[in-house]
C-alpha cells in the first residue's frame, strides 16, 4: 500500500472511532427540542375564541382545523400495535411531545395515549383514539389509520382539511 494510502486508511480509523467513542448528541440538544416544542404548543394555544371554539387552552379543547393524512400502521409511539383496521390516528410530534403532565421521559406513559378525538370532513365523521406520534405533522395535524382515513375521503386523496376535537 502506498504511503498515502496508508495514511488515509489510518485517518479514516481514526475518525471512526472518534465518532463511535464520542457522543453525537448531548443531553442539551434533547432539552432544547423540547424547549422548542413547548414554545410552539404555547403559541398553538394562544388562539382566537373564534378558532378555539371559546377555548382558554386552544387545540387542547374546542375544534381544530388541521390536515388528515393516512399511513400503515404497527407499533406506535403509545407502545400500541395497530391494525390497519383499526380506528386509530397519530398527532403531531409537537403535541405528543409537550402533552400535559408528559415528563418526556417514556411515551408509553404519555397521557395522550388512547385519548380520543372525533375528525370531521364534508359531513362524514370519525372517533378515533391517539396511539401513536406523527414526525411530519404540524400542531393541529392528525395521521389517521387507512381504515379511519377511508370513513372520511377515499384514500386516493391522500391528504384533506379536516376540523377535529377531543371526545
Amino acid at each position: 500500500m502506498a504511503p498515502i494510502a496508508k495514511c488515509l486508511a489510518f485517518l479514516s480509523l481514526v475518525l471512526s472511532v472518534t465518532a463511535l467513542t464520542s457522543p453525537h448528541i448531548s443531553n442539551n440538544v434533547f432539552d432544547h427540542r423540547r424547549a422548542v416544542a413547548r414554545v410552539a404548543v404555547q403559541a398553538a394555544a394562544q388562539t382566537t375564541p373564534a378558532s378555539s371554539g371559546g377555548a382558554p387552552n386552544g387545540f387542547l379543547s374546542g375544534i381544530n382545523a388541521g390536515q388528515g393524512t393516512y399511513y400503515s400502521t404497527g407499533l406506535g409511539a403509545c407502545g400500541i400495535t395497530n391494525k390497519d383496521s383499526d380506528y386509530i390516528a397519530a398527532v403531531s410530534h409537537l403535541l405528543f411531545d409537550s402533552y400535559p403532565n408528559y415528563d418526556g421521559v417514556n411515551p408509553n406513559t404519555n397521557p395522550v395515549c388512547n385519548q380520543q378525538v372525533t375528525a370531521t370532513y364534508q359531513g362524514k365523521s370519525v372517533t378515533v383514539k391517539i396511539t401513536d406520534r406523527c414526525t411530519g405533522c404540524d400542531i393541529k395535524d392528525l395521521d389517521f389509520s387507512p381504515s379511519a382515513f377511508s370513513q372520511l375521503a377515499d384514500e386516493s386523496l391522500g391528504r384533506i382539511d379536516i376540523d377535529w376535537s377531543w371526545s
